[in-house]
């Protein structure tokens, strides 16, 4: 599975993200004194989400219905299942933001 690559040595940071052909910015922050990690997004310029909380097994942005946000779910997940939280140990070590293909393989190639 294809997952969003969160360097956690450069948070706090902005990165460019193509999904499903729409380009978006992340900027991830992390909240040193309770270990959890937060994404801003922005496409075309335009604030959509600050301080969106990652939480493991959540969806990213699932409770907005907006056809500006990503149209592939984002899900914090390890794959081990050994894990079941998002902090400085696990992410981008066993817990990885997820892309969920909704649609099959049909347009990989």
């Amino acid at each position: 599975m294809e997952y969003v690559d969160i360097e956690k040595e450069l948070v706090p940071y902005r990165f460019d993200i193509s999904l499903e052909d729409e380009l978006f910015t992340f900027e991830v922050q992390y909240n040193e004194q309770f270990d959890y990690f937060t994404v801003d997004l922005e496409k075309d310029g335009e604030a959509l989400v600050t301080g969106e909380k990652i939480v493991y097994g959540t969806t990213l942005f699932y409770d907005v219905m907006d056809n500006r946000f990503p149209k592939v779910p984002i899900v914090p997940y390890d794959q081990s299942e050994t894990e079941s939280e998002v902090n400085w140990r696990t992410l981008s070590e066993s817990v990885f933001l997820y892309l969920i293909d909704t649609e099959g393989d049909e347009d990989e190639e």
